[in-house]
């Protein structure tokens, strides 16, 4: 990785910026917590990473693989969220400090896109302007939340979510012709209403308020449409990496039957497609479905099924029915997945399970949970999807244990 130290790289507006003089001059590593960035040297960031992994899973698989790094680890989030907040007169947008709600102000994060950014700082500067309230947590009173940008890697497209809490939103009209007249790179702007006292982002309510309501991107060939609420990795360049890893783990020959577990909007089935009999994709967010279906459809995908349902119950069910799976591929939230799933995987007899994990801890404690039904973890690959962060993805590839013993 030494390829990182002493080179330059073009960032934002086209500035050349060397990479020690990014990581030493973040002024908010010791207040949001977000990241680490300046800490530690790159190189040492994913030595650390890997012995993470190592401690997490070593006892479950026979070879894990070095983490494979970013060429340039900076301003790789195409997926940023500030909270807005008041400090004494000024209206602010950031993130919470560690541990807290207290908003930091944030302008020109390392890790988030510079694009983004910015947009956020308008929407910012737009609030003041129009005499917007902004939501305060303890009293329950305030109509701007939150603001969330999504950005399409390839396509360039780029998505506001304005998130009130309430669906009346005063000089609306004004409001996002101001935001356009500042960001003409915007191709969508939604409303999007939570009305919760919760801590949760979004609410489930979208209004459209300019474009298609969606932005798309292309990954590894494919086109996906991405809606405010779908998941969709943060980190466009490495998930490539990622889904390759779980491509090849996977072992496919062309007549095999697919679960996509988790399946989101239906990435990491869609680019298996090409290299399996059929898939079938399972996710109990409907919206998230209804996504994957209309990418199914818009790259003319045809032995690929997507089903809105949970993921337990649903092949629970299909074992009831006496139908089998050849490989089961599984991406679940951070909290990993639950003892009830994997024994609804291993019910349906699959010569192999891929794992994608996003939390080391929760995915040692599910092999242990697969070795008891019989499957037991070969090779891992770790991929860095989120610099500066102790965050780590990994792919584990697990198979039966008679098979294992034939070969």
């Amino acid at each position: 990785m030494g390829r990182l130290s002493g080179i330059n790289y073009k960032i934002g507006g086209g500035k050349i910026v060397e990479q020690k003089e990014v990581a030493e001059k973040c002024p908010y590593v010791k207040k949001c917590g977000a990241c680490q960035i300046g800490e530690k040297s790159y190189e040492d960031e994913l030595a650390e990473k890997k012995q993470r992994v190592v401690d997490n899973i070593g006892k479950y698989c026979s070879v894990i693989n070095d983490v494979a790094g970013m060429y340039y680890p900076y301003h790789y989030r195409n997926k940023v969220h500030a909270v807005f907040g008041r400090r004494k007169d000024e209206i602010i947008a950031g993130t919470y400090a560690e541990g807290t709600h207290t908003i930091v102000p944030i302008k020109d994060c390392r890790i988030e896109d510079a694009q983004a950014s910015a947009i956020i700082q308008t929407v910012t500067e737009l609030i003041r302007s129009f005499k917007l309230w902004v939501y305060n947590e303890d009293t329950g009173r305030g109509l701007m939340r939150h603001v969330l940008v999504r950005k399409g890697a390839s396509t360039r497209q780029i998505m506001v979510v304005l998130v009130t809490a309430s669906s009346e939103f005063p000089h609306k009209n004004q409001f996002v012709n101001k935001l356009k007249e500042c960001h003409p790179e915007i191709t969508t702007i939604v409303q999007n209403i939570n009305e919760k006292t919760t801590t949760m982002v979004l609410g489930d309510r979208n209004k459209t308020l300019y474009g298609p309501g969606y932005i798309e991107d292309v990954l590894l060939g494919l086109r996906f449409r991405i809606s405010p609420g779908s998941f969709y990795q943060v980190n466009s360049a490495q998930t490539q990496v990622l889904y390759k890893k779980a491509i090849q783990a996977a072992g496919l020959t062309g007549t095999e039957t697919v679960i996509d577990a988790y399946c989101g909007i239906g990435t990491i089935g869609m680019c298996m497609h090409a290299k399996a009999g059929r898939v079938v994709g399972i996710e109990l967010n409907e919206q998230a479905v209804r996504d994957a279906k209309f990418n199914a459809k818009q790259n003319n995908l045809e032995h690929i099924h997507f089903i809105a349902a949970d993921a337990t119950e649903y092949m629970t069910q299909m074992s009831q029915r006496g139908e089998r799976a050849d490989v089961i591929v599984m991406d679940p939230p951070r909290s990993g997945s639950t003892e009830a799933f994997v024994k609804a995987a291993a019910s349906l007899r699959p010569r192999s399970v891929v794992y994608v994990s996003c939390n080391p801890e929760t995915l040692g404690r599910d092999l242990g949970w697969f070795a008891k039904e019989g499957y037991v973890a070969g090779e891992a690959w770790p991929v860095d999807m989120f610099g500066f962060t102790a965050n780590v993805e990994v792919v584990c590839s697990l198979h039966k244990k008679e098979s294992s013993k034939k070969k």
